[in-house]
């Protein structure tokens, strides 16, 4: 990091605290650009930070992890870019294209940490620090990254599971969207360890949801003994409702990730649960954890992970999430 730019940052801080700037828009900050295959520079500074994930084009989730990542930028004021790409590959590269074109950090997802291995510690080589988000928390200390922000997928697989226990499901269905994400793989798991019943996975593909949902139909009406469903993302869930609804089967649905639909459905007593790993907190903090090393050389998380979840929604509470998650921010 350039004293200049030290100095350009330790000026831009000053300026907010005097000013009170950095309040929240009330707009969703996602939802102007495609998160995939293009470069979206959200805020300008002297400090370039790159979010580079492994998003989908319309995947719900995504845009609130972007919305947090864009705000951030917003807040501290820096040259903010945010590119996706699903396929391992492309991601690798945008990494390898960022590096080059002189980021001063990195916050990357690792749904296939094995296929950015080598771009992600070359970057760090390079002197660029990278937090890793979301996915690869088994592998980021080795790669080199300052912390991963996200959740324990197996702990909250674990949760998973007990609300599955507590809504009384004995046969259920765990929906993994995304084939090879780890991620996914570890939630089933979880879930599986402390679910008393029989749990069997499912593979569907989050691209194709009119076929997800018919992937989903066609094998609870071959097992009428099937009482549970989990899936693994929100947009998912909206499609195993669906199927339930199409055979009017008495099946418990449950959920990883949230979005107004997932809260929305809880409420009117279609969805019994959601285990939201909040992926707000984690665009957002990605980002200030990559400025406040650039800025003031921190490392955040004490070589430990930074947990954004898991937070448990039921009934109860989902009223008080909703307005969140209308929002764009849940």
């Amino acid at each position: 990091m350039k004293i200049r730019r030290l100095l350009t940052a330790g000026i831009a801080v000053g300026a907010l605290a005097l000013t009170g700037c950095g309040s929240s828009n009330s707009s969703n900050p996602s939802a102007d650009s495609s998160s995939t295959g293009s470069s979206d520079t959200s805020s300008s500074g002297d400090i370039r930070i790159d979010v580079i994930t492994h998003a989908s084009p319309g995947d719900s989730f995504w845009d609130v992890v972007k919305a947090g990542a864009v705000q951030a930028g917003k807040d501290e004021g820096v040259d903010l870019h945010y590119q996706g790409d699903p396929d391992v590959g492309k991601q690798a590269t945008l990494i390898d294209n960022a590096v080059a074109a002189g980021t001063d950090g990195l916050v990357v997802s690792m749904a296939n940490p094995d296929g950015l291995e080598k771009s992600i510690k070359a970057a760090v080589a390079a002197g660029v620090p990278v937090i890793t988000i979301n996915s690869g928390i088994d592998q980021w200390q080795q790669f080199g990254a300052i912390t991963h922000v996200g959740q324990s997928e197996t702990l909250a697989g674990k949760a998973a599971g007990d609300q599955l226990n507590d809504a009384g499901v004995k046969n259920a269905l765990c929906v993994i969207q995304e084939a090879g994400n780890v991620g996914l793989e570890q939630r089933c798991a979880g879930a599986k360890s402390t679910f008393s019943g029989t749990l069997t996975n499912l593979q569907t593909d989050n691209t194709d949801l009119s076929g997800s949902e018919a992937t989903i139909e066609s094998k609870i009406q071959a097992d009428p003994s099937i009482d549970g469903i989990l899936t693994l993302g929100g947009d998912m869930s909206g499609q195993a409702v669906k199927a339930v609804g199409n055979t009017g089967a008495q099946i418990q649905i449950g959920t990883f990730d949230v979005n107004a639909d997932v809260v929305q459905n809880i409420i009117d007593g279609k969805i019994a649960f959601a285990i939201d790993q909040q992926p707000y907190v984690q665009g957002y903090l990605g980002v200030t954890g990559v400025y406040l090393k650039n800025l003031n050389g921190n490392d955040i998380g004490g070589g430990q992970p930074v947990y954004s979840g898991p937070a448990i929604i039921t009934k109860d509470n989902a009223a008080d999430v909703l307005k969140f998650a209308q929002g764009g921010t849940r």
